[in-house]
């Protein structure tokens, strides 16, 4: 009888290796991105319709919820969009997602300079903070005057994150950017002035109701959402910051990008970016293929963890300063980190 000795497992790829990797799935399907992209788009206009114009309050307010959650989805696909990633060469899909952008106070010029840097910058210490909050270390902090102080927590405060519709969005996005480069982000001047005619004009001809329920609760729900999808994925207990000269793009993408473990309900209304590790590995994977990678590929099977749980989301808010000593991100009143290990996903894939 032939025995033939096991075979060892392969080694598990690193840096350039695993990036090419990744590669086979940075392919769109194009009938899906459509598929997803309209369907998602309709549902949007669909529930703004009831939201505005349904002669029943309670509808009405369901409706707003809806089209919040719906706005959040269709950012991602946005954001996907301007990552060169889907429906690229169609006037068609650039025309709504030009409108698209306007419409959400998140117009193309800004967002796309802003978080492409970001990309670029993820996890580094000491480089400008465009595109996401900012972080200091102990002893940076320590040496800021009070004004600067009071303007970075202030930046990273829990009410600042969930009023995104105002601090992210409306000033962050569009009149900071405006402030900055008038020419070149004059669709920020677009957008404010349509969002302020889209307000006056609803309030005029269809009451507060429809603007409350229609415009504010919409808005109000999907920025504080986005707001916070953005912070905890680069914020949470585990995360790991480098000095620039230390940084490397795969470890800032697989150490300092949280996969956000979440039910079927909100990988729907994230459109998976919760897996985004994997997205900081390969911008150029649709998001409908994010957890096709993250079941193929072993290495990306033990991402470090946050979820939407009420204990989760409040270990992520009360980090505030990076301690270099420690190698955690760390809360200010004690100087201790809020969690020495950062959660694993095991198998549960």
């Amino acid at each position: 009888m032939l025995v033939t000795e096991a075979s060892e497992p392969k080694p598990l790829r690193k840096g350039k290796e695993l990036i090419l990797a990744t590669k086979a799935f940075a392919k769109e399907d194009r009938q899906k991105s459509w598929w997803y992209m309209l369907s998602t788009f309709v549902l949007m206009l669909g529930a703004m319709s009831v939201a505005l114009f349904a002669p029943w309050l309670w509808l009405q307010l369901v409706a707003g919820i809806a089209q919040g959650l719906i706005i959040v989805r269709f950012f991602v696909i946005y954001h996907d969009y301007l990552h060169h990633t889907i429906l690229q060469k169609s006037p068609l899909a650039n025309a709504i997602m030009t409108a698209f952008g306007i419409y959400i106070l998140a117009p193309k010029s800004i967002w796309k300079r802003s978080h492409d840097y970001h990309h670029s910058h993820n996890s580094k210490l000491f480089s400008a903070s465009i595109g996401s909050y900012p972080v200091a270390t102990r002893r940076k902090f320590e040496t800021m005057s009070t004004k600067e102080r009071r303007e970075y927590l202030m930046i990273r405060h829990p009410l600042t994150i969930l009023l995104g519709y105002f601090s992210m969005f409306m000033f962050g996005m569009c009149i900071n950017s405006l402030l900055s480069s008038p020419r070149r982000h004059l669709d920020s001047l677009l957008s404010l002035i349509l969002h302020a005619a889209f307000i006056t004009v609803t309030i005029l001809f269809l009451g507060a109701t429809s603007w409350l329920a229609g415009i504010m609760i919409p808005f109000f729900i999907s920025t504080a959402i986005g707001a916070y999808l953005f912070y905890a994925q680069h914020n949470f207990p585990g995360v790991i910051f480098k000095s620039n000269q230390d940084w490397a793009y795969e470890t800032a993408a697989l150490q300092s990008s949280s996969y956000m473990k979440t039910n079927g309900f909100w990988r729907w209304v994230t459109a998976n970016i919760g897996y985004h590790h994997i997205h900081h590995l390969n911008s150029r994977i649709p998001f409908y293929r994010l957890p096709e990678v993250m079941q193929a590929l072993p290495e990306l099977q033990q991402p470090k963890i946050t979820t939407l749980s009420i204990k989760d989301i409040a270990a992520c808010l009360r980090l505030k300063v990076w301690d270099p000593e420690l190698q955690q991100m760390v809360g200010l009143a004690a100087g201790q980190p809020v969690c020495l290990t950062a959660k694993k996903a095991g198998a549960a894939i």
